[in-house]
C-alpha cells in the first residue's frame, strides 16, 4: 500500500475526521487520500489557527487533533499553536513537510531544522519513513494522549509519497495508564487531622472528566472548592462548596476562605495555569496529579502521582476529623463575586454585555474566549454548566485563540450553538479565519468587544504608574460597513442595540460578527492585574 493511502486510512480508523492546515506541493498526494478516506482537509488562513483548531478538536473529541504545515514558514507559523497545545495539555499530531534526508543539511530554499525549532514545543519529533510509518502513527497517538497530553511532530520528507508500506505491520496498542495512588503516613495524617481543608481543582481533573466523582465526594465531605479557569464547570456554581475561580476577576475575595484553610488539597491541579505560591497561605499542600511537577521549595508539599479515578474514595477513608467550615460565609463570598451582575445596570460595558449573552444564549452554548481583559470577567462570571461549554487558553494564554477555537468547536459539535467572545486585538490577529467559517457556512457568532485598545496592557501600565503607550489599535471604529470579508456585521453601542443584535445574529444561517462598542471602565473595577 502506498504510504499516503495507509496514513489516511489509519487516521480514519482512529477517529480522525479533519486535518487542519495549509498545503504545500508535497502534501497534495496526502490530501487526495484524506479525501478518499473520508477525512476533510480544512484549509485555514494561517497555520497557527490550524494548530489551535487541532488543539480544540483534541479537547472536544478525546482523539488527537491533526494539523499540517509545509516546511519553513509554515512550520514556524504552526509552532505558536503547538505551544498552546503543549501548555494547555491538548493531544495533537502535527504533520510537517520537509526536505528529503539527503538535503536536510544542505542550503535549500525554506529549509530549517524543524526538530530543533519544535523541540521545546512538542513532546517528541520524528521523521517518518516507509519502514517506520505503522509504528510512528501508533506511537505518536499513544504519546499525544499520555499524561500530560500534548503535541507530537511527525516530519514528512517530500520524497516519501508513493513509497510502499506493509499494512500488516500495523500494531494497535491501547495500553491504559493506570498507576495506582498510594498514600504514605504523612499524607494520611495531614488528611486525618485537617479541620479546614480546601480543595483546589485544576485542568487535569477537568480533562479526566471527574465531575461525577467530585460531586459524590463533596456531598459526603463538604469543603470549599476553588477552581482554575480551565476547570470551571466541573462542579455546579450554585453548589454550596463552590467558592470561585482563581486568578480571574474579583478573585481577591476568595482570600477570606483561602487564608482560613489549614490544608490545601490539589486535585488534578496543574500549576501551568496558576502557581500555588501565587495564592496559597503558609499551610501544607497535598498535590494529587497524574505526573510529577516542579514545586516551590519553601512550602510543605507532598506530591502524590497516579490515576485520579477512584481517588475520592481513598480520600474519604482518610478524612476523619469533623470539619469546621462555615458555609454561610462561603455563600456570601460567592454572592459578592456575582454582585456586579446585579448592581451594574447602567451603561454598555462588558458586564452588561455578559448579562445579555447569559439571558439570550441557550444553556448548551459553547463559548470560546480570546485572551484579554474580558477573559477575566467571563472566566469568573459566565455560567458554565459543564467543562466542555467554555473553551479558553490559560496555560499558553496566546491572543488569537478565540476565532479558530470557535470554528473547530462548531465543526466537531454541529448540533450546539457556538459563540466566540474576543477583544478587538485578538480579533485582528486571526480575522482572516472568518473566511474559513464563511467557506464552510458555520453558524458561529463572533462578538468583538471593541474598545480601540489592548486594555489588559493598559491596566498593567496604570498599575506600574507608567505612561499609557503603544496600546491604541485604531481610530474611530473597527468596522465601517455592514459586511467584512463577505460576512454580515452588526453594530451595537448600547444594551438595547446589543440585545437586538444578538437576537438577529441567532437567526442568521452562517457566521456573523457583532461589533460591541463597549465602555471598558468595568475592567478597571473588577479585573485584578
Amino acid at each position: 500500500m502506498r504510504i499516503e493511502k495507509f496514513i489516511a486510512e489509519d487516521l480514519y480508523r482512529r477517529g480522525v475526521r479533519y486535518v487542519f492546515g495549509i498545503p504545500g506541493g508535497s502534501s497534495i498526494p496526502y490530501m487526495d487520500e484524506f479525501r478518499k478516506a473520508g477525512i476533510e482537509f480544512i484549509l485555514t488562513s494561517n497555520e497557527t489557527s490550524a494548530a489551535i483548531m487541532a488543539d480544540v478538536t483534541g479537547r472536544i473529541t478525546g482523539i488527537p487533533g491533526v494539523c499540517h504545515a509545509t516546511l519553513g514558514p509554515g512550520a514556524t507559523n504552526l509552532s505558536t499553536g503547538l505551544g498552546g497545545a503543549l501548555l494547555d495539555r491538548s493531544p495533537v499530531i502535527a504533520f510537517i513537510s520537509e526536505v528529503p534526508s539527503s538535503m536536510s543539511k544542505r542550503t535549500v530554499q525554506m529549509n530549517i531544522d524543524h526538530y530543533q525549532l519544535l523541540e521545546p514545543l512538542t513532546k517528541a519529533g520524528i521523521r517518518m519513513t516507509a519502514i517506520n510509518a505503522p509504528e510512528i502513527i501508533n506511537d505518536s497517538f499513544e504519546l499525544a494522549l499520555s499524561e500530560y497530553p500534548g503535541p507530537v511532530h511527525i516530519g514528512f520528507p517530500s520524497d516519501l509519497s508513493g513509497r510502499k508500506v506493509n499494512k500488516t505491520d500495523v500494531a494497535y496498542r491501547s495500553e491504559e495508564w493506570d498507576q495506582e495512588i498510594i498514600l504514605d503516613s504523612d499524607v494520611t495524617s495531614l488528611l486525618e487531622y485537617s479541620k479546614k481543608p480546601l480543595l483546589a481543582i485544576g485542568l487535569t481533573a477537568a480533562r479526566n472528566g471527574l465531575s461525577g466523582e467530585l460531586m459524590t465526594f463533596l456531598n459526603r465531605h463538604p469543603m470549599p472548592v476553588v477552581v482554575t479557569p480551565m476547570a470551571k464547570g466541573l462542579i455546579p456554581e450554585d453548589h454550596k462548596c463552590y467558592t470561585g475561580v482563581l486568578f480571574h476577576a474579583l478573585s481577591d475575595k476568595l482570600g477570606a476562605v483561602i487564608n482560613d484553610a489549614d490544608l490545601i488539597i490539589g486535585f488534578g491541579y496543574d500549576p501551568v495555569e496558576y502557581n500555588y505560591e501565587d495564592w496559597m497561605p503558609d499551610v501544607p499542600l497535598i498535590h494529587f496529579d497524574t505526573v510529577k511537577t516542579d514545586m516551590p521549595g519553601k512550602m510543605m508539599v507532598k506530591q502524590v502521582v497516579g490515576t485520579l479515578h477512584g481517588l475520592t474514595d481513598i480520600l474519604s477513608v482518610c478524612l476523619k476529623t469533623e470539619r469546621e467550615w462555615d458555609f454561610d460565609i462561603i455563600a456570601k463570598i460567592r454572592d459578592s463575586i456575582r454582585e456586579p451582575l446585579e448592581t451594574d445596570t447602567t451603561g454598555f460595558g462588558p458586564v452588561n454585555l455578559l448579562k445579555i449573552l447569559k439571558e439570550k444564549l441557550p444553556g448548551e452554548t459553547i463559548l470560546t474566549l480570546d485572551v484579554g481583559s474580558h477573559i477575566h470577567l467571563f472566566g469568573q462570571l459566565w455560567s458554565t454548566p459543564s467543562n466542555d461549554n467554555l473553551l479558553m487558553t490559560n496555560g499558553w494564554s496566546g491572543m488569537g485563540f478565540g476565532i479558530p477555537a470557535a470554528i473547530a468547536a462548531k465543526l466537531n459539535r454541529k448540533d450546539k450553538p457556538v459563540v466566540c467572545v474576543t477583544g478587538d486585538g485578538g480579533f485582528l490577529m486571526t480575522a482572516g479565519e472568518v473566511i474559513t467559517a464563511r467557506r464552510y457556512n458555520l453558524q458561529v457568532i463572533f462578538v468583538v468587544l471593541s474598545d480601540n485598545e489592548l486594555n489588559l496592557i493598559k491596566l498593567k501600565q496604570e498599575k506600574a504608574e507608567t505612561d499609557i503607550y503603544g496600546i491604541n489599535l485604531f481610530d474611530n471604529y473597527l468596522f465601517s460597513s455592514e459586511m467584512f470579508l463577505g460576512i454580515p456585521v452588526l453594530i451595537a453601542d448600547s444594551t438595547d442595540s446589543f440585545n437586538n443584535s444578538v437576537e438577529k445574529a441567532m437567526q442568521i444561517n452562517g457566521p456573523v460578527i457583532i461589533e460591541a462598542r463597549i465602555d471598558p471602565a468595568d475592567y478597571k473595577k473588577y479585573v485584578m492585574v
